[in-house]
């Protein structure tokens, strides 16, 4: 399994980077496209297990969605996407945690489906929104939701005793996400004082609107970052299956990979708006 695992991260890595470094903004906007678009069928076949066909048809709606953004751009439109995005995610989603895995999918499926067309377009627009602020702007947050998994999982196997969502989630502890919270705060600092003060989401908060918005913001991120997660999890358990898929052999199915950035991709969008006015 390690191994698998290992190979199909170089193979991600052998694509990702060159993509990210060396084409132009508009092979990244494709990379992010098909990500989202296997997302999309792995989501619709978490909501509806049974209905294995349908996942194709989802899958081609969000993809039709995602290309009417990218092709035919409104302000007006992005920004009610954004804002219905984040009011799901900052107040539905964690009404949703909150139910547990008792939650019903056959009442709240049609309600999951259509939340799949905004969250999943919304994540697409956030990252772009995103890259063209900046390569660094983009990668520096991105590495923040990586570092806050990768902490949380060293801190949980080391310190983990409290269990942080039995029933979503047992792997995961409150010292794990205390550990996670940690090393982000510290990697935020590192990229406010060493890099480019107005490259970085961090920096640029710290210098508009000083240490203790910044530190707020960060945290605010992470608790997103795991909350996500979290919501993901809950889906997967009550779908009755481990990985959204096995798309990535090793790592399950890009929702897996992604599930902690579709929350916070738009939260960032909206700090960014933020801390850039």
């Amino acid at each position: 399994m390690l191994k698998t695992r290992v190979i199909t991260a170089i193979i991600l890595l052998a694509i990702f980077l060159p993509v990210l470094f060396l084409l132009p903004p508009i092979y990244l906007s494709a990379l992010f496209f098909l990500i989202l678009v296997a997302a999309a069928w792995e989501w619709s076949r978490l909501i509806s297990p049974s209905a294995a066909y349908s996942a194709y048809f989802y899958a081609i709606i969000c993809a039709m969605l995602v290309v009417f953004l990218w092709l035919l751009p409104e302000p007006n439109i992005e920004l009610a996407l954004l804002s219905i995005a984040l009011a799901f995610w900052i107040i539905g989603m964690p009404m949703i945690l909150s139910q547990g895995i008792h939650l019903s999918m056959t009442r709240w499926r049609l309600i999951f489906s259509v939340l799949g067309f905004i969250v999943l377009p919304t994540a697409w627009l956030s990252l772009n929104i995103l890259r063209e602020i900046g390569l660094l702007w983009l990668l520096s947050t991105m590495i923040l939701v990586w570092l806050a998994d990768i902490g949380a999982y060293f801190a949980g196997k080391t310190f983990g005793k409290h269990k942080l969502a039995s029933q979503i989630s047992p792997g995961k502890s409150i010292e794990g996400a205390i550990g996670g919270l940690i090393i982000c705060i510290i990697y935020a600092s590192f990229c406010s004082i060493y890099l480019p003060t107005l490259d970085t989401l961090f920096g640029t908060a710290k210098a508009k609107w000083g240490w203790w918005f910044m530190l707020l913001m960060t945290a605010t991120l992470v608790l997103y970052s795991i909350l996500g997660d979290l919501f993901e999890s809950q889906l997967k358990r009550i779908a009755k299956v481990k990985d959204s898929s096995q798309l990535l052999p090793g790592h399950g199915g890009f929702l897996d990979r992604i599930d902690a950035l579709l929350p916070v991709m738009p939260i960032v969008t909206l700090f960014s708006i933020i801390v850039r006015n």
